[in-house]
């Protein structure tokens, strides 16, 4: 965990990427996308603490038809930046059994962390497992899966902000921004 002045020295020394407007954008595109697919449907939409916070929050007024809300949590991240053992806190709690799922993520990395909710879900008997992303990253290399929605495709660097965090700070930014490569 940063302290306050480490982390104004972190975000002072890095680069922005996106703007909150640019960010703002792909989120109400991402809406109208998932608005689209599901207009007939009534989903469970799952979000994934904590990262997907803050993009389920403002994804959500958006959606124009029922469903049902709960979260779950798991994490290969905790405060490193690079992925390690997948951590389930929170496995998901409502009865996902015949529901078509929307699982809702702030970023779609490697791909490891978001293939284990999809097995768990569809174990836990799922009809169908839909996956949204605010940020896919271009790592280079195949991924395990494929988010069906995703709002923005970032580069290979590690990125912070709009809920995806930088040892534990800036989740709360409205802007991506990139630790610069040294």
């Amino acid at each position: 965990m940063l302290s306050a002045s480490q982390a104004r020295e972190v975000l002072a020394s890095s680069e922005l990427l996106f703007g909150a407007d640019e960010v703002q954008h792909a989120v109400r595109r991402v809406a109208n996308e998932i608005n689209v697919a599901f207009a007939e449907r009534h989903p469970l939409l799952l979000s994934v603490m904590g990262g997907a916070v803050v993009f389920t929050g403002q994804l959500l007024p958006m959606l124009d038809f029922p469903l049902d809300f709960d979260y779950l949590h798991v994490s290969r991240y905790g405060d490193d930046q690079q992925g390690g053992e997948l951590h389930w806190k929170v496995a998901p709690r409502e009865n996902v059994a015949g529901r078509v799922v929307l699982v809702v993520d702030d970023i779609l990395d490697e791909g490891q962390t978001m293939l284990a909710i999809k097995r768990r879900v569809m174990e836990l008997g799922a009809a169908q497992f839909y996956c949204a992303v605010f940020a896919d990253k271009n790592i280079g290399k195949r991924k395990p899966i494929h988010a069906d929605f995703v709002g923005m495709e970032l580069p290979d660097r590690f990125v912070f902000g709009y809920g995806m965090d930088i040892h534990g700070a800036w989740r709360n930014l409205p802007a991506i921004y990139a630790v610069k490569e040294v």
